[in-house]
């Protein structure tokens, strides 16, 4: 990753309003573009690394194929957000298509995708979702697409099979994966990342020599703290007025947070 930041990057979340198709959503497309790329440029000005554009307002998400027309919006927005920033940008298609992501960041220029379930299998809301890494690195290919893959660990709002071991899921999204970073999080939304898991998967992504990033829950008061740990992190609710999820990005707030980390 060294490629896309050459820092130990904090990255912002610009979550989509509602999609065209999504259940909630108003018929004013102007108005999801306006917010997408106000949220962008907050973050930028606030100092954040780069961005990550995801269709957080389509809830109940499809598991792992998305609908084309929901490509074709996000594409649209992705290229949006990429012209209104300098910082990389990144996709994440929920619940879980690698594929429309990476497609989505190769034809926009984006630099990073992130898949929730890259490698194994994990017991959702959505239902059993399981990882299609081969598909992943092959489309990669087909498209020479210039685009990393941040693979989660243990993604939030799931649950393992059986047995979980953090330790042998995150060798497994590497070795085995290829993805090259890993991001490991709290339960859900917000959620604040388990220390002990942080430092299980820390161990092993030194040994491996990629980057893992904390994917949730992280604060002003324990930014500082956390990133003597992780390589850098994604960071949504932090950044928003009054730390609400689905409130717009506070520019003050990012700026709180990013001076936080120095």
């Amino acid at each position: 990753m060294e490629d896309v930041f050459d820092t130990q990057p904090i990255i912002g979340m610009v979550h989509l309003e509602p999609l065209p198709g999504a259940p909630r959503f108003d018929g004013d497309r102007e108005f999801i573009r306006e917010r997408a790329v106000r949220d962008a440029r907050a973050l930028m000005a606030g100092g954040v690394d780069g961005v990550i554009v995801e269709n957080f307002g389509d809830a109940p998400f499809y598991s792992d194929d998305v609908p084309k027309h929901l490509v074709a919006e996000m594409t649209r927005l992705v290229r949006d957000v990429r012209e209104a920033v300098t910082v990389p940008v990144g996709v994440n298609v929920l619940r879980n298509d690698a594929r429309a992501a990476l497609s989505i960041a190769a034809g926009t220029g984006a630099s990073f995708i992130r898949v929730n379930v890259h490698s194994g299998a994990r017991v959702t809301d959505q239902g059993l979702i399981e990882g299609q890494a081969h598909e992943t690195l092959r489309l990669r290919d087909r498209l020479d697409a210039d685009v990393r893959i941040l693979a989660d660990v243990a993604v939030k709002h799931s649950e393992p099979i059986g047995s979980e071991n953090v330790e042998q899921e995150t060798r497994d999204a590497v070795e085995r994966g290829l993805a090259d970073a890993v991001v490991v999080s709290g339960a859900g939304t917000g959620r604040a990342v388990d220390r002990e898991r942080l430092e299980t998967v820390t161990r092993v992504t030194d040994d491996l020599g990629v980057p893992a990033y904390i994917g949730s829950g992280m604060t002003h008061e324990t930014a500082s703290e956390l990133l003597s740990m992780a390589d850098g992190a994604i960071v949504g609710s932090a950044l928003k007025a009054d730390g609400k999820t689905n409130n717009p990005v506070s520019e003050s707030c990012v700026k709180s947070l990013v001076e936080s980390t120095k």
